[in-house]
């Protein structure tokens, strides 16, 4: 089984606001990158920071905080339930506002995020994928956006992003190639909805990439988000 080391970054668990948060932080980052986990991303961050750097080489501080009810506080709008019985929230809006009014700052404080020489990136997997990129849609603080196997099959999705352009420079999407072959009506859609999705963006003018993952759902979360940091760091890294 293969060890994975996190080399010259610091490590600590900390809580802002009402959240815990885990740093890893590194002298002189270029970026900052911010991910809402739940307690299965905890177990692997170190594994997806480790892949990172070794993808990019470049210094970064990534906050990961979390998310406490996962189909509420990263879904835009209310939506009946998908599987199982519990319907999805709304409070979106209300985790966007921690980020923007209370993460950001108290980093901004600490000194673990200077605006004039750090990019922003925002980014998660699954519904936090999806609440990634529609962060995008309402803010314009983040320089890019790493959705990873998002869940673009979430209900009016594609129709609210084809009625609205994004404030990012920099998309990245993956899929795993075994997703849009669920067994749920509703999941199934997610191939047809990413395209849908990659297309759009590469018509507004983004920066944008569509890879393919092999798996399902399930498989290497943390080595398909570290993917999707990387992709961005790199466009942004090149001269």
């Amino acid at each position: 089984m293969k060890t994975f080391v996190v080399i010259n970054m610091n490590k600590e668990t900390i809580r802002i606001g009402d959240r815990a948060c885990t740093i890893y932080r590194t002298e002189m980052p270029k970026f900052l990158l911010v991910q809402p986990i739940d307690e299965h991303d905890l177990e692997v961050l170190d594994t997806e920071v480790e892949t990172i750097q070794a993808l990019t080489r470049t210094p970064f501080t990534l906050v990961a905080f979390e998310i406490k009810d996962w189909q509420s506080e990263l879904t835009p709008w209310a939506a009946p339930a998908v599987f199982g019985k519990i319907p999805f929230g709304d409070k979106a809006s209300e985790t966007l506002a921690f980020v923007e009014d209370v993460l950001i700052p108290s980093l901004e404080q600490r000194r673990l995020y200077v605006k004039d020489s750090m990019r922003c990136l925002l980014g998660g997997y699954s519904l936090a994928g999806l609440f990634a990129l529609w962060a995008s849609y309402q803010s314009s603080r983040f320089d890019g956006i790493a959705a990873v196997s998002p869940s673009l099959w979430y209900p009016q999705w594609i129709a609210y992003a084809e009625t609205h352009q994004p404030s990012t420079s920099a998309v990245y999407l993956s899929l795993g190639d075994k997703e849009e072959k669920a067994r749920n009506p509703v999941m199934a859609q997610v191939g047809n909805c990413i395209r849908k999705q990659h297309e759009l963006l590469s018509e507004q003018g983004i920066s944008t990439i569509l890879e393919w993952n092999p798996g399902n759902h399930f498989q290497h979360s943390d080595e398909r988000t570290a993917k999707g940091f990387a992709w961005i760091i790199i466009q942004f890294s090149q001269p």
